[in-house]
């Protein structure tokens, strides 16, 4: 724990280098970062590969990952903001695309074949808004601290357990953050940020994971079991929880801090970014991958503007509820048959 008080505490003595271009662009660009003036750019039909959304600003595209600032006030670690890939109550694993300019969101997918993740009782599927932090980073370069195992490469996964409305794909918010779940998937760090939209009524009576038994008694182990097995028809097994339990907002917070860093040295080009695209519009005293977003489209050969076809349709299969035992084992009865 004391390494990652002594991260954190770097952390905020490097952020001005970072935070001062985040909130004014240079004379070049538009102003900083505004959630009223953002939209989005979609192209392409729901529910195949070849769709993406962009993130826009004053109609000019950013990166959900680079540009949307992770603290809209430096001085409250414990709010952020987010970025929804999956609205809840839906099943299109949707992602953030690592590997092309300004990282629009896409439909991730298997052999050319969109992914969806089945529904399994009581649950329709993700049961909270499941999006990404921006400007965080799972280093995938070194063994995290905490875990002992590598970052999965992404940005820092982060739901919303709110329930004010299902949000949509590409939505920004802000939220309170609470705890957070040290996932191993595939050998690798998948921090699970958990927060609530601070719009929410209920985020005043909230300061960590536990307060949720007392305003939702039930809700905190629910959702811990959802991430044990959510996975369990695809890869024939539970996940695996880091230390078998929620961590505290105070880890969490220290966590996302960190990844921050992380996130702030792959910019820069501290870090070997592989196959990650940097660019991004906000930094522009990051020379190398800063490019003004004015620009970004004709740079970057991006679709001009959106261009929404109507959505193929998903697999029936993914319309039923599947059952588990109460050792999360698969009923005997059921056809099986998810990707």
């Amino acid at each position: 724990m004391c390494s990652l008080v002594f991260l954190y505490l770097l952390n905020l003595a490097i952020a001005p280098v970072f935070t001062a271009t985040a909130k004014g662009k240079d004379k070049g660009d538009k102003k900083g970062f505004d959630i009223k003036s953002l939209s989005l750019r979609e192209v392409g039909a729901r529910n195949t590969v070849d769709w993406r959304v962009w993130l826009e600003q004053d109609g000019d595209p950013i990166s959900f990952w680079h540009d949307i600032p992770l603290y809209p006030d430096e001085k409250q670690n414990n709010i952020v903001n987010i970025y929804v890939e999956i609205p809840r109550w839906t099943d299109a694993k949707i992602e953030t695309k690592r590997d092309k300019p300004l990282n629009p969101i896409f439909h991730d997918d298997k052999d050319d074949v969109p992914r969806y993740v089945a529904s399994i009782w009581p649950h329709k599927s993700y049961p909270f808004l499941y999006g990404s932090l921006p400007q965080t980073w799972e280093n995938s370069n070194i063994k995290h601290n905490f875990t002992g195992y590598i970052g999965d490469n992404d940005p820092m996964d982060v739901v919303d357990i709110s329930a004010i409305d299902p949000g949509y794909v590409g939505q920004v918010r802000t939220i309170k953050i609470l705890g957070a779940i040290p996932m191993i998937d595939d050998e690798t760090t998948d921090w699970k940020v958990i927060g609530i939209n601070i719009n929410d009524p209920l985020s005043k009576k909230l300061e960590t994971i536990d307060d949720l038994e007392t305003y939702r008694p039930g809700l905190k182990q629910t959702f811990y079991d959802w991430f044990t097995y959510y996975k369990v028809l695809r890869s024939g097994s539970l996940n695996t929880i880091f230390g078998n339990k929620y961590q505290d907002s105070a880890t969490a917070r220290n966590i996302v801090a960190e990844s921050h860093g992380f996130w702030k040295d792959l910019v820069s080009g501290k870090e070997d970014p592989g196959k990650i695209s940097i660019a991004q519009t906000s930094q522009p005293d990051v020379q190398g991958s800063y490019v003004k977003s004015k620009d970004a489209t004709k740079k970057f050969d991006l679709p001009k503007k959106s261009d929404v076809k109507t959505p193929k349709e998903r697999p029936a299969k993914y319309d039923k509820w599947f059952y588990l035992d109460e050792n999360f084992e698969p009923l005997p009865e059921q056809e099986i048959d998810v990707d």
